[in-house]
């Protein structure tokens, strides 16, 4: 067993009963979670939605959350995060320790999650992304795997969340532009975006 793991299966289950008292989850698209190593991808609107991706992804697959640095500073919580093995960044810099880590999950047949947009977001219509997902995608050969969760979730009520078909950002003999990362960027968004298609009816 992997080290934390049984610490995360722990928190996992206890999380899963507390969040379950509060908000019903239903996951679309279990059979795209692919085996070993993958970067999923979500939108961003919520506290909970770390919490919704770890249990659409189910309790057999660790997920290593990006998560940013201000929270690994609370004394009380923050060697917990770590041990769950979650990823501290700094944002609006380059982290090159979050990278590393990272990439070493990534490497390791691990899955790792991260919201491309950066911050919560509350309108589908203002979502945005950040270039490192595909970077990330492209220098590990990391299948990136699209998750949709609706921006609102009321209380007590069913929050479907929709997991997407993985695909793969091929690496190229010549250097991407910053362009072409923004290209990529947005193509991701879109394939989050498109998810919500239909997904009201299923609530």
């Amino acid at each position: 067993m992997k080290p934390g793991y049984k610490l995360y299966r722990c928190c996992f289950r206890l999380a899963r009963a507390a969040i379950g008292i509060f908000y019903r989850i239903r996951v679309f698209g279990k059979e795209n979670i692919p085996e070993g190593a993958a970067l999923i991808c979500a939108n961003h609107s919520s506290m909970i939605d770390p919490f919704l991706i770890a249990f659409a992804f189910g309790i057999d697959n660790q997920m290593h959350i990006i998560a940013k640095a201000e929270i690994f500073r609370i004394p009380v919580i923050s060697p917990l995060l770590k041990k769950l093995g979650m990823i501290s960044v700094n944002r609006g810099v380059l982290d090159a320790n979050s990278v590393k880590v990272t990439f070493a999950y990534l490497n390791g047949n691990e899955k790792v999650a991260v919201f491309p947009e950066g911050t919560r977001v509350s309108s589908d219509d203002a979502i945005s992304a950040k270039a490192g997902s595909v970077k990330i995608a492209e220098r590990t050969g990391a299948p990136i795997v699209p998750v949709f969760m609706p921006r609102k979730k009321p209380l007590f009520r069913r929050v479907p969340v929709r997991i997407g078909k993985p695909y793969y950002i091929d690496k190229q003999a010549q250097k991407r532009s910053a362009d072409d990362y923004s290209r990529l960027s947005d193509d991701l968004m879109e394939r989050i975006k498109s998810l919500n298609l239909g997904i009201e009816g299923n609530i």
